[in-house]
């Protein structure tokens, strides 16, 4: 099924008598996901971008990479830095700019300028009784509705199809180094990206890599990321010497999870807080691991069928399955009173539950 009108999904959905699995481009998806396909390339198209007012709508089923074309001619750019998971995952397709919200898919950027719910600022869907809801606004002064737009923000469609999505968006900087130290152990290494994230000279990216380095990133005007990053590398002092290269190639590795593309074995990404981290690490029967969001997002290669979550111990980390076989749940179950908030929103916005195992 492919409808090419919201009136057409809603009309689908609401004759549906079985689970539908909600389909964009298929680069993003945890697990098995079963049911009746139902694809949301057929609602694409830029509905409206306003370059001075810093504003971008789409429908959901639009090509990320359209998006980010269109941005760019002006000069603009989504604030978050999308992944691009098809290589981690092994999958072809494009993304979808839907995919991206029901994911809340977010890069290392997240540290500066927050994750994609941070960027959305209205969204249409239709929920499973085939009724059609529209929610928050078109330009950033328009805050109504905040809350369910950043409800529908990393849902994984199980809240209901999304048809439209709106964001602020930012100018593209014109220039970028990333700062570099040596020989760090985990400890130190996050010990740094703290400090940095801590200093005024604005740190758009912090990740660690054992064995390579701890790289920081600074974003802006040329004169500005000069001043800054030798301002920076000094700030670092007590961590050894910085290198500061110029530009920021490494960046869309990290971001999309490279280091682990066509490795054998699972990938868990754990989020914890950052001081935490290192002694998680040691927990772990990990093959390799690599650091994000200033220490707060650990990515972990395992062996196969390895339960990363039963070995979290005593750290308060969350840890989501991303790339393995069967057996072991992808998502983090919920604490008992989170989890009734959970079904109580799912059943008033999707009734009959079709909607239980999407796609982004």
């Amino acid at each position: 099924m492919r409808p090419t009108s919201e009136a057409e999904l809603a009309e689908i959905i609401r004759s549906a008598n079985a689970p539908l699995l909600v389909k964009g481009g298929g680069t993003r998806t945890l697990g098995a996901p079963v049911g009746e396909v139902l694809e949301t390339s057929g609602l694409a198209g830029i509905e409206l971008y306003e370059p001075g007012a810093l504003t971008i709508v789409a429908k959901a089923g639009t090509p990320l990479a359209e998006v980010e074309a269109v941005l760019a001619a002006e000069g603009q750019r989504l604030p978050f830095e999308v992944p691009d998971m098809r290589g981690l995952l092994g999958r072809t397709g494009q993304s979808t700019i839907g995919g991206v919200v029901a994911a809340n898919a977010s890069g290392p950027r997240r540290v500066q300028a927050g994750a994609c719910r941070d960027s959305l600022i209205g969204v249409r869907f239709v929920t499973g009784d085939g009724a059609i809801v529209k929610n928050g606004g078109r330009v950033m002064k328009n805050v109504t509705g905040y809350d369910l737009v950043k409800l529908l923000a990393g849902s994984f469609g199980s809240l209901g199809v999304l048809t439209e999505v709106a964001f602020k968006v930012l100018p593209t900087p014109a220039n970028s180094a990333t700062i570099v130290l040596r020989g760090l152990s985990d400890t130190q290494a996050v010990a740094a990206m703290s400090h940095a994230l801590g200093s005024p000279f604005e740190v758009s990216g912090a990740a660690h890599i054992p064995g390579e380095g701890t790289f920081l990133r600074i974003e802006g005007l040329t004169t500005s990321v000069a001043y800054r990053s030798a301002q920076l590398a000094r700030h670092l002092a007590g961590f050894g010497v910085a290198e500061v290269e110029a530009g920021s190639d490494r960046w869309a590795a990290i971001r999309d999870v490279a280091p682990f593309a066509g490795k054998a074995g699972d990938v868990w990404r754990v989020s914890v807080t950052p001081s935490e981290g290192p002694g998680l690490v040691a927990t772990l029967a990990a093959e390799a691991v690599f650091y994000d969001w200033g220490g707060g997002l650990i990515w972990v290669l395992v062996a196969e069928g390895t339960d990363v979550r039963a070995q979290l111990g005593p750290y308060r980390g969350h840890a989501t399955r991303v790339r393995g076989g069967a057996g072991i749940a992808h998502f983090q179950p919920e604490a008992p009173a989170i989890a009734a908030l959970t079904q109580g929103l799912r059943d008033r916005f999707d009734p009959r539950g079709l909607f239980g195992a999407a796609v982004a």
